[in-house]
């Protein structure tokens, strides 16, 4: 691969070829030796969170950036929380829910990385210490300002193990994905129970199965999906605050979301490099890289509506 690579001239290499759960670091350890810079959309917990320690010293050799975690977690996730806590003295809870679009195009692949996971033991930070759950687990309901309410269930991703070690004091971080067809969020808690149970093993075995009935539901769903990042704490002023930032993404628009940071890094790389300024070379998470104003051209691309909303105050605020 790094021969390809060097033929082709490539400088830069964005690996979007997820799902990344079970993925080695292959792909990135041939982009340094091809002496490129590396920017990928994954979301997989122990890939992302594990990346700098297996790539850094390779990508420092040669003098390159590798930016993993490109999508919209952790780096959209982050950006947003930063946003909505600047200033404060503390924050005490972040809690975040994304509701993916029904009628948006789905694989196999997808599919059974969501099932490997389900039922799985995942450490989860609440109320100050690590505490093991299942993932699709702990089914509640989450609102949304602009979609109806749905029910989410515990999902493993890299925020939950980053977010505790950055965001210092915070009490508990809780995500979960709410899928529109209730019918196949409760399929999926089923997964979960038969597998904690030991009547299932290989729950990705099922992908295809889940894959050709999620086509046939599809009519019971909408092209509208959406994501909502919550956070409660202390503000500038040493009062209590909760502040929510929604979005929600119609016309299948949904997956565009995951690609917005790559692209937002990958310009400004691309600048850099351009006006030949040096920067830090090594690899990092793109945890904190984009502040939240840096994705409004891609959501208006889009014709995507995102609402900051101060839930202890009721009003609605402004990026």
């Amino acid at each position: 691969m790094a021969d390809c690579l060097r033929e082709l001239g490539a400088a830069l290499v964005i690996h979007t070829a997820g799902p990344f759960q079970q993925q080695g670091y292959g792909v990135p350890l041939a982009v340094a030796e091809a002496g490129a810079h590396y920017i990928d959309l994954a979301d997989g917990r122990r890939f992302v969170c594990d990346f700098a320690v297996a790539v850094d010293d390779a990508f420092r050799r040669q003098r390159r950036v590798a930016i993993t975690g490109a999508s919209t977690v952790p780096a959209l996730s982050s950006a947003v929380v930063n946003h909505l806590t600047e200033g404060w003295q503390r924050i005490d809870r972040i809690d975040f829910c994304i509701a993916p679009v029904q009628t948006a195009p789905r694989g196999v692949a997808t599919l059974a990385a969501v099932l490997d996971y389900c039922g799985a033991p995942v450490q989860v930070w609440e109320n100050g210490a690590w505490v093991e759950r299942r993932c699709w687990s702990r089914p509640e309901q989450v609102r949304f300002l602009r979609l109806r309410p749905r029910i989410g269930a515990l999902c493993d991703i890299p925020d939950l193990e980053l977010f505790p070690q950055h965001y210092r004091g915070v009490h508990t971080v809780m995500f979960r994905a709410a899928l529109e067809i209730g019918m196949t969020q409760r399929a999926l808690s089923a997964v979960a129970t038969c597998r904690q149970l030991g009547l299932i093993r290989r729950p990705d075995r099922f992908a295809r199965l889940f894959n050709r009935t999620a086509g046939l539901l599809d009519r019971f769903g909408s092209a509208l999906g959406g994501m909502v990042v919550r956070v409660t704490g202390t503000d500038a002023n040493g009062i209590d605050a909760q502040r929510a930032w929604h979005i929600a993404a119609d016309n299948d628009h949904g997956p565009e979301i995951p690609c917005m940071a790559a692209i937002l890094l990958a310009r400004r790389l691309a600048r850099r490099l351009a006006r030949e300024e040096s920067m830090e070379s090594g690899a990092r998470t793109a945890m904190g890289l984009l502040a939240l104003p840096e994705f409004v051209s891609e959501f208006n691309r889009w014709k995507m509506v995102t609402d900051i909303v101060d839930e202890a105050g009721s009003r609605q605020m402004h990026i």
